[in-house]
């Protein structure tokens, strides 16, 4: 244990020293988030397909109840019940990015390294043109149920449910419930509550009330989440645990070209139609999954129809609704229809990331609609959404309630739409006659393999040095 208990030491200092500037200590967060008896409790696995290059290598680290797919490789690092998905990394002679067409000379890897990533999501592949073949994430903490999409980060701290997407970091600190999409950044802070999108052809803005956020996700001094959402997700995080318990699962009923994870949980009166793809940690409940649908990993839908070729983006909850065509549900969204009060949203809408609506009357959005922020009823859409049509037509500067928009809005649209349909792709939503084959079609033939830490002695709770290659 003592080797554990100086791996978080060590961690923690180095992201201190990173954040010196803002006079930051991760200390609290570590004393009170990092319990040592459970960092023994929790196996952790990896998963092998033919479809995904394979590489692992575990060194001086503690990935207690993590996932692992594709190449990873982790070095004196926490890693506690995250997903590090490597399935969309850049693959050896591939352009290493849209703008830059220099051909990788090896397959990207993830490198982890002096970070603690606790309840994390980490996916997609590095957008940072500095480092095409590596995927990295240095002397950082990432708190629960945070996104780490595309992003590379070093010396940073992400409070509970952030999102960084698709950028570069470099000693920052980005608040709780916070989502950020805007190239590279140093030495900022992001409040808490920041929606921000931005790149050279447009800005989108907004900042959730303090009043709002506090109810919905708010922190202690110890950067301990509190809130709505917070509890609905510690109220789930049971079913989870079962699945740990068990080797061998009956597997639930779906298509042939499907795929539901055997570390989902599934309940109720779910169906499940084609090209469908359920992720590890998604919870589906009285769930109905339209065709071409996705539940990515830590979603939620319950009680909720979605009509078909629908993205519920890592962390999105949706429950007692009803969603329509095409229609996609951003990072760590919380739709909260009521039974007596459901929420209905129509065809072709964009649900922003970190979307909060929660109503007791019933809440009902046209189609082809722009969403963000917070609702609490029917009225609150005039200040929170637009028609597609209408942003696409801008090409100065846009106010809706507290939400501004900068620069050309069929960019910002047709960027959006590029991106839901790369999406779709890429999960095999339109897998049709052995053709465009995705992730619903080749995780359907996977191998979990664990791994468990030393039990005792000075080594309690590390995990031994390990290399897995094809």
């Amino acid at each position: 244990m003592e080797q554990l208990k100086s791996l978080n030491d060590r961690i923690v200092n180095r992201v201190n020293i990173s954040l010196q500037e803002f006079e930051f200590n991760a200390d609290a967060f570590v004393e009170k988030a990092m319990n040592h008896d459970k960092m023994l409790k929790f196996y952790a696995f990896y998963g092998i397909t033919s479809q995904h290059p394979i590489y692992f290598h575990f060194s001086n680290s503690n990935i207690s109840g993590s996932y692992f797919l594709g190449k990873c490789s982790v070095g004196r690092s926490a890693i506690y019940k995250s997903d590090i998905r490597g399935d969309e990394l850049k693959r050896k002679g591939n352009n290493s990015l849209s703008s830059n067409k220099l051909p990788l000379v090896q397959d990207e890897i993830i490198i982890i390294r002096h970070s603690l990533l606790y309840k994390t999501l980490v996916h997609n592949n590095s957008h940072n043109p500095g480092t095409p073949e590596e995927f990295l994430i240095i002397n950082t903490i990432s708190t629960h149920y945070a996104n780490i999409h595309g992003s590379t980060l070093e010396g940073c701290f992400l409070g509970p449910f952030a999102t960084v997407d698709l950028m570069n970091l470099h000693s920052c600190i980005i608040g709780e419930f916070s989502y950020v999409q805007a190239g590279e950044l140093f030495q900022t802070i992001i409040d808490p509550g920041t929606i921000w999108i931005r790149n050279p052809s447009f800005s989108f803005k907004y900042k959730f009330e303090k009043r709002v956020l506090d109810e919905f996700i708010g922190v202690n001094e110890s950067y301990q989440p509190r809130g709505i959402i917070y509890n609905f997700v510690k109220e789930k995080e049971k079913d989870y645990e079962s699945l740990f318990d068990v080797v061998n699962i009956i597997p639930v009923e779906a298509p042939p070209s499907s795929a539901v994870s055997r570390y989902a949980v599934v309940k109720g009166k779910t169906s499940i139609g084609e090209n469908v793809l359920i992720s590890q940690h998604a919870f589906l409940e009285n769930a109905e999954m339209g065709k071409g649908s996705n539940a990515q990993e830590n979603t939620y839908i319950i009680n909720s129809r979605l009509a078909g070729f629908n993205i519920t983006a890592h962390g999105g909850k949706i429950i007692d609704a009803e969603i329509g065509l095409e229609t996609f549900v951003g990072f760590n969204c919380f739709l909260n229809g009521k039974p007596t009060a459901r929420l209905v949203i129509g065809d072709n809408c964009i649900v922003m990331p970190h979307t909060i609506i929660d109503s007791t009357e019933p809440v009902e959005i046209p189609d082809n609609r722009l969403v963000w922020g917070y609702i609490g009823s029917q009225n609150d859409l005039d200040s929170h959404s637009i028609s597609l049509d209408k942003l696409s037509d801008s090409r100065d500067a846009i106010t809706v309630g507290k939400m501004t928009f900068t620069g050309k809005g069929s960019v910002f649209i047709g960027t959006f739409k590029k991106r839901i349909n790369h999406i779709l792709h890429a999960n095999g939503a339109f897998f049709k006659d052995d053709k465009d084959r995705g992730h619903a079609q080749d995780d359907q033939v996977i191998s979990f393999n664990t791994i468990q830490p030393y039990r005792t002695g000075v080594n309690k709770g590390i995990y031994p040095s390990i290399r897995i290659e094809p």
